[in-house]
């Protein structure tokens, strides 16, 4: 099995810095970063972490356990082309470039998993690359249509239905066939990723109390409800609509396996209040394997030497149980 692919991440951001304390703390011992050796070397004496860095140009040789494999594909000069906690057009190209990498040596074997440091949108938009974020941007190197964002941390897992839009449009982008797709993807990756033979998924209501039976808004009986009785008529145990307000109870208790959320905080809320430092964003759907974590460039503490690392970790250490598992 090929190593685990660490993408650095925004230069400007912490991404750099969380992946040399995470190996310094001897939490992820055999991983290759594809990004820049300079940033990292930068970061690595501006805050004085004990790293071993050793530059490697391929994954079949060269990569050794017990120090930090960087795969290069920059040579930002810190100050000139990169500084802590700003955005730029520089960063946005170097980040896609090494995502590109990754993906690439991902897809032919080399690598088990990728899992990838924090990207700013503003940087890659100066760029001229227009993606949401990093889920869009996986789902079309890899030529996936059918894909879903993932969160784990705390002990909930939950998928997204609809992502990163405005609250109003998803009342637009909310559709039976929408609910149905995500939903019996979440069942067939909690099979493949997780080894779950029957998992137990419940589907959130879109309105308060779930609509109660249509006081509160229609899309429960017009949209939700309908999705579900075909999974069900499929052979999967999908339950729902529940209250968005009281599912996530039930989901810790260990009813349910994972719980699908209509949009966005509806679920991310649940999953940063009991697992603010060791969230976890899994891409499914992807031919690949790749796990994030569950944060941005947080460009405000970046090159302080605060970042906290437990969510890289957490990322790692479930790219590494999901490589496995699907080998």
């Amino acid at each position: 099995m090929g190593p685990v692919l660490i993408t650095m991440g925004d230069p400007a951001g912490v991404g750099p810095e969380i992946i040399l304390k995470a190996h310094h703390a001897e939490k992820i011992p055999f991983a290759v970063v594809v990004g820049d050796y300079g940033v990292l070397d930068f970061y690595r004496n501006l805050l004085k972490i004990p790293v071993e860095l050793r530059e490697v140009s391929s994954l079949k040789k060269e990569v050794e356990e017990g120090c930090l494999n960087v795969l290069s594909l920059t040579k930002l000069t810190p100050g000139k082309d990169f500084s802590p906690g700003k955005s730029s057009k520089v960063c946005g190209e170097a980040v896609v470039r090494y995502i590109r990498c990754a993906v690439d040596l991902c897809l032919k074997k080399e690598a088990s998993a990728m899992v990838t440091a924090p990207i700013s949108k503003a940087s890659m938009h100066a760029a001229g690359y227009d993606y949401p974020g990093h889920t869009e941007m996986l789902a079309e190197l890899t030529g996936t249509d059918n894909y879903a964002m993932m969160l784990v941390g705390g002990g909930i897992r939950v998928v997204l239905v609809t992502i990163h839009v405005a609250l109003r449009k998803v009342f637009e982008l909310l559709t039976e066939e929408e609910v149905y797709r995500v939903a019996r993807l979440t069942c067939g990756e909690l099979i493949r990723l997780y080894g779950i033979e029957s998992p137990r998924v419940a589907v959130c209501g879109l309105n308060p109390h779930a609509g109660e039976s249509g006081a509160f808004g229609g899309e429960e009986q017009r949209v939700i409800l309908p999705a579900i009785e075909r999974l069900r008529r499929e052979g999967f145990e999908v339950s729902g609509p529940h209250p968005a307000d009281t599912i996530f109870y039930w989901h810790l208790k260990g009813k349910y396996d994972a719980v699908v959320a209509m949009y966005h905080d509806q679920g991310l809320i649940p999953v940063k209040l009991v697992g603010f430092e060791e969230g976890v964003n899994v891409t499914l759907g992807l031919p690949i394997v790749r796990t994030s974590p569950d944060h941005g460039t947080a460009f405000d503490i970046a090159g302080k030497g605060i970042a906290n690392f437990k969510s890289l970790v957490s990322a790692y250490t479930l790219a590494v149980r999901f490589s496995s598992a699907i080998m």
